[in-house]
């Protein structure tokens, strides 16, 4: 017969929880609101873009000189393209501490 020992983690007894699985606050998340916002601002951007690149095709029969308007060919690309940077620039912005996390209040333990 395997005798059980109480470890952490093994569910033998009442324990105290981990302090491990404790709840991340809000500046320990690795994006903040402002970044969803930026991200979601970006996504419009790029959709912006490709919606403006639409339009019909030249066929064999009718040839559609609206292939080639600036619209297509300079202003939706861009748009896109600036949706996309912008987008990287969302996801790699730091968030700002928040007001009452200035580094150094003396949160975290010296263990």
């Amino acid at each position: 017969m395997v005798k059980q020992q109480n470890r952490p983690g093994s569910g033998a007894g009442k324990q105290q929880p981990d302090s491990r699985l404790d709840k991340e606050t809000a500046s320990q998340f690795p994006l903040g609101k402002k970044n969803f916002v930026m991200m979601a601002v970006a996504g419009a951007l790029i959709v912006v873009g490709f919606l403006l690149m639409l339009g019909g095709s030249s066929t064999e029969e009718a040839f559609n000189p609206d292939i080639f308007s600036a619209r297509r060919v300079v202003v939706g690309p861009t748009i896109a393209f600036l949706g996309f940077l912008s987008m990287g620039y969302a996801i790699i912005r730091r968030p700002s501490p928040a007001k009452g996390d200035a580094p150094g209040n003396g949160e975290e333990s010296a263990s």
